[in-house]
């Protein structure tokens, strides 16, 4: 019988009740200490109520220095602890299932925001932001990684269903795997057993740190899309180190804020030719892995993503910005899987995220009001 959309997916020791994923998404809705504010709470509770398979958190900061923008979760702190559990609660209340993801920000962050040099793999200055970061000594890599492995405790502590590592879009996990950002001479640089062992260490503390059950996942660049960067033969390689470590499932995305039109978030995705941009990435992970394999990047049908279902590209499908402007999609789509997202990629929704604390659709707003009648 052919697989469906609807159908629930094993992911670890849960079973998730369709493909559909809320993938990673920063809301800015969270206080100066990276607790969720209630508007945050409200969001989560209304994505579980309407259907989404599986939430994934805003990109949560493990440590001070690693924190990227205003608003952002912070799993830094066991205070946080009783305000994380606000909302894992409200999403289990309306039968969903939560994840965090966690990150460290590297050299993608600033002085400014973190108030002190930035550290990353390599002191080399990242296109996007301009300052040198400090090149990590030996005591740094090792507090990293003990603030990831906290970190996680604290998420499985808060009731989050599993966690996801962020080792994409330039952060720092992906900062030692590509040899633009990482030209170390030492056990953590050079050739790619040595680009990766940042990450094995880091999967390696969180796994002890939430046990052999607890859902494990990473969000993995398939390419950095830039000429020397990290490429699709090193991310099938790290992959199957992934699999062989244990982790439960990787989400396939590609791309930095240096990568162009060929960033993570991309624009003018506004037919079914231009929908799926990392699939064909997706596809290649897949064919040589057994666990599952998550996509994302510019979906916004249902026919798209049974599509690559069918033809073996991925267990699930991810999206962000198509639930900002709705909600309610998953739902649609099981009333109507003719729908197609009525997003149009214009990237306005996370300029609110800096100005009015909290992401919201710009297009919806604009619309609301010049629908509005005039008194």
């Amino acid at each position: 019988m052919p697989r469906s959309l609807f159908d629930p997916v094993a992911l670890g020791r849960i079973s998730l009740p369709n493909r559909f994923v809320r993938s990673a998404t920063w809301e800015g809705m969270c206080d100066q200490q990276g607790a969720p504010t209630d508007r945050l709470i409200h969001c989560y509770r209304r994505l579980a109520k309407e259907g989404v398979g599986l939430i994934i958190s805003g990109y949560s900061f493990v440590s001070k220095d690693g924190k990227q923008l205003p608003g952002k979760m912070g799993l830094h702190d066991d205070t946080l602890i009783p305000s994380l559990r606000e909302l894992t609660n409200a999403v289990h209340q309306e039968g969903g299932l939560v994840f965090c993801q966690l990150v460290h920000a590297g050299g993608q962050t600033s002085s400014k925001v973190i108030g002190t040099t930035p550290i990353a793999p390599s002191a080399i200055a990242f296109p996007s932001y301009g300052e040198t970061p400090r090149e990590m000594t030996q005591g740094d890599i090792r507090a990293v990684i003990e603030a990831f492995s906290e970190s996680a405790r604290r998420a499985r502590d808060a009731g989050f269903d599993g966690i996801q590592l962020h080792g994409a879009h330039g952060y720092l996990i992906n900062q030692f795997l590509s040899p633009l950002m990482n030209q170390r001479q030492d056990l953590y640089g050079g050739s790619l057993d040595n680009r990766m062992r940042f990450l094995l260490d880091v999967y390696a503390a969180v796994r002890k740190a939430v046990g052999t059950d607890y859902p494990v996942t990473i969000k993995l660049t398939a390419s950095d899309n830039l000429p020397g960067g990290f490429a699709m033969d090193e991310a099938l390689s790290t992959a199957l180190k992934l699999q062989e470590a244990g982790m439960d499932a990787i989400e396939i995305s590609s791309g930095t804020s240096a990568s162009g039109d060929k960033s993570p978030v991309r624009q003018k995705i506004d037919s079914e030719e231009t929908e799926g941009y990392n699939a064909s990435f997706a596809h290649m992970i897949k064919k040589n892995l057994h666990i599952p394999v998550m996509v994302v990047g510019g979906l916004r049908s249902c026919a798209v993503m049974q599509r690559l279902l069918w033809e073996g590209s991925a267990d699930l499908f991810a999206l962000s910005r198509p639930f900002i402007r709705e909600p309610d999609l998953v739902n649609h789509w099981r009333r109507d899987n003719s729908h197609r997202a009525t997003c149009i990629s214009c990237n306005g929704c996370f300029k609110p995220g800096i100005k009015e604390g909290g992401i919201y659709c710009v297009v919806n707003r604009i619309e609301s009001r010049n629908s509005a009648p005039v008194i």
